[in-house]
C-alpha cells in the first residue's frame, strides 16, 4: 500500500492506495508547531480505526508547502512505517518538465497538481488551483490586476 500526505497550510490529507485504489483518507489541521511523536499517536489511532496495518505501507509521499512539518513528516515515514518518505520538491523526476525561471520556487502543490492532472486527463489540460483564490480575490480588492497577478 502506497500512503499519500499532501501538507498544505491549513489541513494535511492523507490517503492510503491499493494500487490505484483509495481505500482509505483523512483529514487532519496542520500545526506546524506539532512533533512527530504526536502526529504518531494520531496516525496510529486512524489506523486503527480504519483496521489497516501500519506494516502494509510499502510506500510513501510526502508533498509539504509548510516547511516546518516537512521533517517531522519524513521522520515518521521513518519511525512509524519504516520507509522513506519520497518529498515532492525541487530534484524529484516527476517526468514533467518545470520550465519554469527558477524551478525551485515551485511549490511542491503546484508539482502534484500538474503531475496529476496530466495522468488523469492528458495534455493539453488547464490547472485552476481555487485553494489560493481566497487571497487573490483579497488581493484584487486591494490592488489593480496587475499587483494581484
Amino acid at each position: 500500500m502506497l500512503l499519500a500526505i499532501d501538507i498544505g497550510n491549513t489541513n494535511i490529507a492523507l490517503g492510503v492506495f491499493q494500487d490505484r485504489t483509495l481505500v482509505e483518507n483523512w483529514k487532519i489541521k496542520s500545526e506546524a508547531d506539532k512533533t512527530c511523536d504526536e502526529y504518531y499517536v494520531l496516525l496510529t489511532g486512524l489506523f486503527a480505526h480504519a483496521t489497516i496495518n501500519i506494516e502494509q505501507i510499502e510506500a510513501a509521499i510526502l508533498s509539504s508547502v509548510v516547511p516546518p512539518l516537512t521533517p517531522v513528516f519524513q521522520k515518521l515515514g521513518r519511525n512509524m512505517f519504516h520507509v522513506k518518505m519520497l518529498t515532492v520538491g525541487p530534484g524529484l523526476k516527476t517526468g514533467m518538465p518545470i520550465l519554469y525561471e527558477n524551478p525551485q520556487e515551485v511549490g511542491a502543490d503546484r508539482i502534484v497538481s500538474a503531475v496529476a492532472a496530466e495522468e488523469k486527463y492528458g495534455r493539453p489540460c488547464i490547472v485552476v488551483d481555487l485553494a489560493r483564490l481566497r487571497p487573490l480575490m483579497r488581493s484584487l480588492h486591494r490592488a489593480n490586476i496587475w499587483e494581484a497577478l
